[in-house]
């Protein structure tokens, strides 16, 4: 995934536990639109393994 993309993705997980959610949503639904059809896989698993970046709950793993 390319280095913008998971920014994006970061920063809207910052936002989500900063309960800013509707900011959030629109920055991660941007990106993944920007997001070619071979990257779709690599975001779904690294929204997969970062969940507890938006809950801001610690990683049970």
């Amino acid at each position: 995934m390319r280095p913008a993309i998971r920014s994006a993705l970061e920063h809207s997980a910052s936002l989500t536990r900063r309960h800013r959610l509707v900011e959030a949503v629109a920055i991660a639904e941007a990106a993944i639109n920007q997001a070619t059809d071979d990257e779709h896989p690599e975001i779904q698993q690294w929204l997969t393994d970062h969940a507890h970046d938006f809950t801001g709950e610690d990683d049970p793993r």
